[in-house]
């Protein structure tokens, strides 16, 4: 048996025994993962198929070789685990792969936590088939929650699978398609079970700055590609800033004693048009050409929105506050320093 299926086999036996001891909905979810997840792995091409096409565009090969060429930095360079994945290329043929559903009470950013047997506790859950999200956040709205679903560029399987390229990654500037790998590879080095903010925020600070080493290392300090990075570094930040701001302004409205004596119509009305301040205020930062209060009001996020950021963006500063005061800067020391905080906790899947 080949050293890749032996492993899948290997896997979907242990997510066999796992749900066999849980409850039909959770079985019935395992089942749907497995079998999507079978489908991406059996279906996922060897990457030398691509590159010794003829057909094949030489931009999307540049890209592929690229994608080794981080994945040997982050082993050299960052100190990561050395990963088997990204040998293989997945085709989406176009298509979105995985949905993502979120969802949060509606006065309260908290978010709503699925638990699942062995790797514990996330505030996101996806889904292969878009349906089957759609209606499962229905019902999620039936219950008074607020929801959001969207599609996601890349998983990881924290090690225990050889992942694929998604074909779609490959769309991607030089800049961000270093930052995915690099975040992705992350969570197979340090994932801490039910812990989905200290994972995400760990792996966006982690894949920005993996990602301007590495720019700069292949394409030098002055080069177009590390330029064009920080742009988008700066803008994204801005943005982050705006909305974890916009997130306070939620948490103090929700937590204050008018809000709370209010009747179920009137904090909606306060709380949208919050919201709506939030959005309109963040044109000054965004790349829409038009500043329209009216967009706002026909596509008005929910809490589900701000606790995504939250979730991926909330506590990167306190990584880089950390990693520059405390370990000067020096990344191994730093990644050293964590593994080995969190082996001794007992809470490193």
């Amino acid at each position: 048996m080949k050293r890749g299926f032996k492993y899948l086999f290997l896997f979907i036996m242990a997510v066999g025994i796992v749900f066999s001891v849980s409850n039909c909905r959770t079985i019935s979810y395992g089942i749907r993962q497995g079998v999507g997840q079978v489908k991406v792995l059996t279906n996922a091409e060897p990457i030398s198929n691509f590159l010794n096409d003829s057909n094949y565009p030489d931009s999307l090969k540049a890209k592929i070789r690229l994608i080794q060429e981080i994945k040997q930095f982050t082993v050299d360079s960052l100190g990561l685990e050395a990963s088997g994945s990204y040998k293989k290329m997945y085709d989406q043929k176009g298509e979105p792969l995985i949905w993502m559903m979120l969802a949060s009470k509606p006065y309260e950013l908290k978010p709503y936590e699925w638990k699942f047997p062995i790797v514990g506790t996330f505030t996101y859950k996806g889904h292969f088939k878009k349906e089957i999200a759609i209606e499962e956040l229905r019902k999620l709205k039936d219950d008074g929650y607020d929801v959001r679903l969207g599609s996601v560029a890349a998983w990881s399987t924290l090690g225990y699978l050889n992942d694929p390229i998604l074909s779609e990654m490959l769309n991607r500037d030089v800049g961000q398609l270093s930052a995915l790998i690099i975040h992705e590879l992350t969570h197979g080095t340090l994932y801490i079970k039910s812990n989905v903010v200290f994972n995400e925020n760990l792996a966006d600070f982690v894949g920005d700055y993996g990602a301007i080493r590495f720019l700069t290392t292949k394409y030098g300090s002055e080069s177009a590609e590390l330029k064009s990075y920080f742009s988008e570094l700066k803008y994204n930040e801005s943005y982050t800033k705006h909305m974890l701001e916009g997130s306070k302004k939620l948490q103090e409205l929700y937590v204050s004693a008018h809000f709370r004596q209010q009747n179920t119509s009137v904090k909606d009305s306060l709380k949208n048009a919050l919201i709506l301040d939030i959005m309109f205020s963040s044109d000054t930062l965004s790349r829409r050409t038009v500043h329209d209060e009216n967009y706002w009001r026909s596509n008005l996020p929910n809490n589900a929105y701000f606790v995504a950021f939250i979730n991926y963006q909330s506590k990167q500063n306190e990584f880089k506050r950390e990693f520059e005061e405390n370990f000067g800067s020096n990344f191994n020391a730093y990644l050293a320093y964590l593994k080995k905080r969190y082996a001794k906790s007992g809470l490193l899947f």
